[in-house]
This record gives C-alpha cells, sequence and structure tokens, in this order.
C-alpha cells in the first residue's frame, strides 16, 4: 500500500465534498433565497417551526446555514427564542436525513446530475435556472466524491495495520467522541464528517463499537460549529446555537451514557455497519425534535439565565451605546462596536415605521411624540456613528476595514435619511389626520397597507444583514425593492382610476395617499441601499440598467 498516495486521493475526495455541500448551498440559496429566508422566519408554532427547518436543511444540505439564518432572524426580533430552538432541531434532522439518502447506492445518479446541473449552469439564461443547475452539479459532484473516499480506502482495508489501529483507539470510547467532534468542527460540515464516517464503515474500516461514539461526537460537534460562527454576534444571535449545542450534548451524553455501560444496540436496524450507523444517526436526532420540541421553552429560560440581556436590554428608553472610545486604536472591535451602533439604528428605524400606519388611521398626540422621540434617538445615533469612525479613521487600517468603515457610514447616513422621510412625511400625515384630514376608501388604504407591509420586510431584512452579510439577503432585499416598485405602481394606477370614477373619499384624500407611497418607496430605497456592497462582492450587482450599446 502507498500510504502517500492514499492519503492525497482522500485528502482531495474530502476537499471535493466539501466543496459539493458548498456548491449546492449556495446554488439553492441563489435560486430560492426568498423561500429559504421566509420559511425560517415566519417558521410558527414549534411543531411547524421543527418541519420548516427540516425542510430549508434538507435543501441546503446544511443544518448550519440554517442555524445562520435563525440567529439573524433571532437578533432582529423576528424569530421567539423557543421557537428558534424548534426550528434548529428540525434542521438538525433534515441534516441527517440528507446523509440518508446519500447513504443509498446512488453512484449511477451522479453523472446524470453533473452533466445536467453543469449544463444549466453553463447554458441557461435565466438566473434561477443557472443557479439551481449549479445546486444539481453540486449534489453529483458529492455522489463523485462519495464513490472516490470509497476507492481511496479500498488500500486501507486490506491492511494489516489497521484493524490494530482502529482496535486500539476503540478502547477509549470518550476519547473518540471529543475526536469526532472537534474533526467535526474543524470541517465545517457534518454532513461531510458523518459521511466520511460511513464509507470507512462500509469498507470494514471502522466496527460498530467505534461507529457510535464516533456517530455521537459528530452530533455534539455539529453544534459546535454554528456556536463558533456566531461568536461575534449579539446575545439574542448567540443563545439559540448554544441551546441547540445543550440539546445534542444533553442528548449525546445520555446515549454514551447507555453504551458505557454495555447497553445493548443490536437493536439497530440495519444489515451492513454503516447501515446500523446512519440509523442511528436519523433516529438520534429524530427522537431530539420530539424530545427537544416539548423542552424548548424551559431550555429558553435556561438559555435567559446562562446568557442575560445587556443591561437596559428590555427597556427601550434606556440604551448603552457600543461606542467604547478605549477601542479606537483597535479598528476590528472599534467597527465591530460601530455595526452594533448601526444595527440599534435599525431597529430605531423598524420600531417607528412597524406602527406608524395604524397611527395615521387612527392617531393620538401621543403616539405622534412618541415617534418623533425615536427620531431624535436616530439622530444621536447617527451623529455619534459618524464621529467614532472618523476618529477610527485616523489610525492605521487595513484596506477590508476602511472599506468596512464607509459602509456602515454609509448605512448610518441612509438610516437618517429614512428616519426623517418617517418623521417628516409619514408622522406629517398623522398630524393632519389629528386635524380632521379625509379617511381613505377602503381599496386605498388596503393598497397603503400591503406597501407598507413589503417595505417593513425590508427593513427587518436590513437588520439581518447587519448581523449576517450573507449575499443571500443581500438578493433578498433588492427582490423586494423590486416587488415594491411594483406596487407603487400598480397603487398610482388604481389610484388614479379612482379619481377619475369620481371616488369622493379617494379625491379627499389624494395627496396624502400620494404622499405616504412615496414616502414608503423612498424608505425602502434607502436601506435596499445596505445590500449594495455585498452585492458588488459577489458580482451581482449590474453597473446599469441601461442595455449596453451596439
Amino acid at each position: 500500500m502507498n500510504l502517500p498516495a492514499v492519503a492525497l486521493e482522500l485528502a482531495a475526495a474530502t476537499v471535493l465534498l466539501l466543496y459539493a455541500v458548498s456548491l449546492v448551498k449556495k446554488g439553492v440559496e441563489a435560486a430560492a433565497g426568498d423561500i429559504v429566508a421566509r420559511t425560517v422566519g415566519g417558521a410558527g408554532g414549534r411543531p411547524r417551526a421543527a418541519a420548516c427547518g427540516c425542510a430549508v436543511a434538507i435543501a441546503l444540505q446544511s443544518s448550519t446555514a440554517v442555524a445562520m439564518l435563525a440567529a439573524g432572524f433571532a437578533v432582529s426580533g423576528a424569530l421567539a427564542l423557543d421557537i428558534g430552538l424548534a426550528v434548529l432541531l428540525g434542521a438538525d434532522l433534515g441534516s441527517a436525513l440528507v446523509v440518508k439518502i446519500l447513504s443509498f447506492d446512488l453512484h449511477w445518479l451522479a453523472p446524470l446530475l453533473i452533466a445536467a446541473g453543469g449544463l444549466a449552469h453553463l447554458k441557461a439564461s435565466s438566473r434561477k435556472t443557472v443557479e439551481g443547475g449549479r445546486a444539481v452539479l453540486g449534489i453529483g459532484l458529492l455522489l463523485l466524491s462519495l464513490q472516490m473516499i470509497g476507492h481511496a480506502t479500498q488500500p486501507l482495508a486490506q491492511s494489516p495495520l489497521l484493524p490494530s489501529v482502529v482496535a486500539f483507539i476503540g478502547q477509549d470510547a470518550l476519547t473518540v467522541m471529543i475526536l469526532a467532534a472537534l474533526f467535526t468542527w474543524a470541517l465545517h460540515s457534518s454532513v461531510a464528517a458523518i459521511l466520511l464516517i460511513l464509507t470507512f464503515a462500509a469498507k470494514g474500516i471502522v466496527p460498530v463499537d467505534v461507529g457510535i461514539p464516533l456517530v455521537l461526537g459528530v452530533n455534539v460537534g455539529g453544534g459546535l460549529i454554528a456556536l463558533w460562527l456566531t461568536r461575534g454576534l449579539p446575545v439574542e444571535g448567540r443563545r439559540l446555537p448554544l441551546g441547540n449545542l445543550l440539546f445534542r450534548a444533553l442528548f449525546g451524553a445520555t446515549i454514551f451514557g447507555l453504551f458505557s455501560v454495555h447497553a445493548p444496540f443490536d437493536w439497530l436496524p440495519g444489515e451492513t455497519v454503516a447501515a446500523e450507523l446512519v440509523n442511528l444517526h436519523v433516529l438520534f436526532n429524530t427522537a431530539l425534535v420530539v424530545v427537544g420540541t416539548v423542552f424548548c421553552g424551559a431550555m429558553a429560560r435556561l438559555l435567559r439565565l446562562l446568557a442575560p440581556d445587556a443591561a437596559g436590554a428590555g427597556d427601550h428608553s434606556i440604551h448603552f451605546s457600543a461606542l467604547d472610545p478605549a477601542l479606537i486604536d483597535k479598528p476590528a472591535q472599534a467597527l465591530a462596536a460601530a455595526a452594533r451602533e448601526v444595527l440599534h439604528m435599525g431597529n430605531l428605524i423598524a420600531r417607528m415605521l412597524e406602527p406608524i400606519m395604524a397611527v395615521i388611521q387612527s392617531p393620538t398626540p401621543q403616539a405622534v411624540k412618541t415617534l418623533r422621540g425615536i427620531d431624535g434617538d436616530i439622530h444621536r445615533a447617527h451623529s455619534e456613528i459618524k464621529l467614532y469612525i472618523a476618529a477610527v479613521n485616523r489610525g492605521i487600517l487595513t484596506d477590508d476595514q476602511s472599506r468596512r468603515g464607509i459602509e456602515l457610514t454609509e448605512a448610518a447616513i441612509h438610516l437618517e435619511y429614512a428616519g426623517d422621510v418617517v418623521a417628516k412625511s409619514l408622522l406629517q400625515m398623522a398630524e393632519e389626520r389629528l386635524e380632521g384630514a379625509g379617511a381613505f376608501s377602503q381599496e386605498g388604504w388596503r393598497e397603503l397597507t400591503l406597501l407598507h407591509e413589503s417595505v417593513s420586510s425590508n427593513v427587518r431584512l436590513a437588520a439581518n444583514l447587519l448581523v449576517s452579510p450573507d449575499p443571500v439577503i443581500a438578493r433578498e432585499m433588492v427582490r423586494q425593492k423590486e416587488h415594491v416598485r411594483r406596487l407603487v405602481e400598480e397603487s398610482s394606477k388604481s389610484h388614479l382610476e379612482r379619481l377619475r370614477q369620481g371616488v369622493a373619499a379617494s379625491i379627499l384624500s389624494s395627496d396624502m395617499h400620494l404622499e405616504i407611497v412615496r414616502a414608503l418607496k423612498e424608505v425602502n430605497s434607502l436601506v435596499t441601499t445596505m445590500a449594495y456592497p455585498r452585492l458588488r462582492e459577489s458580482g451581482d450587482l449590474l453597473e446599469s440598467r441601461l442595455v449596453p450599446a451596439a
């Protein structure tokens, strides 16, 4: 056996496996990112949330990607803690089901998927078809990588030295479990880790008594990945992966305890060791979903004790600035602090915008005064962020840090403009209604409410983008901008038609209707600009809408 050649072939196959998983994830996100985000963000009750998490994880072939999405929604306040935990438990099961599907003999499918997906990715004219082809190509390459791993491990299975090495390692099951968890974290893919284990088991290299702690370790390590990737988020975003890791660790420790006292595992279904291990993986995550969804509320309470809110977080009238002057000579930390303050500005915009239609419909002096107070907070935050980043820029920064500082400054400027639009236009409408301005027609109000909901959704996406600078979120924001533009055009045409027909309510409220439409469109355009830097980085932003000259 030529050990260096085997190691090189196995390393190449493993890298191809990781690349294929990444290709599927990016393809699905690009082709159906809006559906994915809405599915995670609108999860509903715990059983439905688990089902949504499972479905998205199967589509993305990654429970970690679901965890990152859910963490972003949790930070923006769109996803409750217990519901988010259910989403992540469902995502773990979805990831396990992906492994189960890939464990079948699908080698015949790889050439077909590579050919079909590659052609669609290279030749299709539709953007969604191109990205869907990328996902199909990724699945084909994933199956091909599994064949390569199987071929690379054949010489290992025939080695006389390997059985003694595996037997020696198997004497300490706890160490095997810990090493598997660390290996999974290093790969940043529990799907890839478990598929490698199954391939070794299929070749007779890993016996079942070593495979069981390996599978348990992979499940714990899968929780470590999301916890590591969200370490820089606010506490609301860190709680979800921490809770998921605790669920996995507690459940894994329970199963490991039974294994340690030599409880029989011969009940596991499957005719081969690999089949038994993949079924253990699926059963582990199925049982975790069933038990975990019941105890999500208790886990949420525990997480609030382990990771409490920052002082004053529960009181919107109190805000302690993250702009620490002591960090100015540490650009990386200072820019992270500035990003937190920009996120605070985004949350203030959302607090102004969310109730504005209700205030316009049924205005009170106190409600108008409260929203104007928030506008004052936005102005102060903008001024402080601008001066703070200017002070940071006087130091020595890398190109990436300079670019990040410019992005944060521009984001703060645009958010302040958005706050001005709400205060000077929409609140002005509320004050006119206080003075007895005419009511809206039923159809006109429905159009305005629908437009407002779409703009509010984009403001929430902007907050998510600040937390997780993912091109998928950026693309969804631009799609939402186009949707808002269509709603504006339709509302304007409908309003003019009602004026032509002489609808009294539309005539009385015509100026207000058009002003609200214009203001909401402007707010949407301002927050969407925050997506453009991400899209430039990913090459998804055109420089002009103009058709190139012949």
